[in-house]
């Protein structure tokens, strides 16, 4: 009875603090403004999203899990490590002939003035 009372409790403590994370930290740095005195403009620069940042791993990654089921459908065990290997391969190479993305962006904004 008590195993099961603490179980609940740690889970329900893991699920809430799990909950409250990604909503306590609004991402504030996701677009900063700046303002340049020199143009007298306001300057945006937006930051990119995951996939645009960890493009590279994200492909290989990718790669190696098709590689990895295709493998181990085709060779149990031993088809696993090379299909894995095998995707890797297929990923990076993948990665390599994409073509480059910009990450930041930068967006000017006219400064409105105001008759008040």
């Amino acid at each position: 009875m008590f195993k099961k009372y603490t179980t609940t409790f740690l889970l329900t403590t893991i699920l809430g603090i799990g909950v409250m994370i990604p909503a306590s930290s609004a991402s504030v740095t996701a677009q900063t403004r700046y303002y340049n005195s020199r143009t007298g403009r306001y300057v945006y620069y937006k930051r990119p999203n995951f996939y645009r940042r960890h493009r590279k791993a994200i492909n290989i990654a990718a790669g190696t899990g098709v590689g990895m089921l295709v493998g181990g459908l085709v060779g149990h065990r031993k088809g696993v490590v090379i299909g894995g290997l095998a995707g890797a391969g297929g990923g990076a190479l993948f990665t390599h002939k994409q073509r480059p993305k910009n990450h930041y962006t930068t967006h000017y904004v006219r400064r409105v003035y105001s008759n008040y």
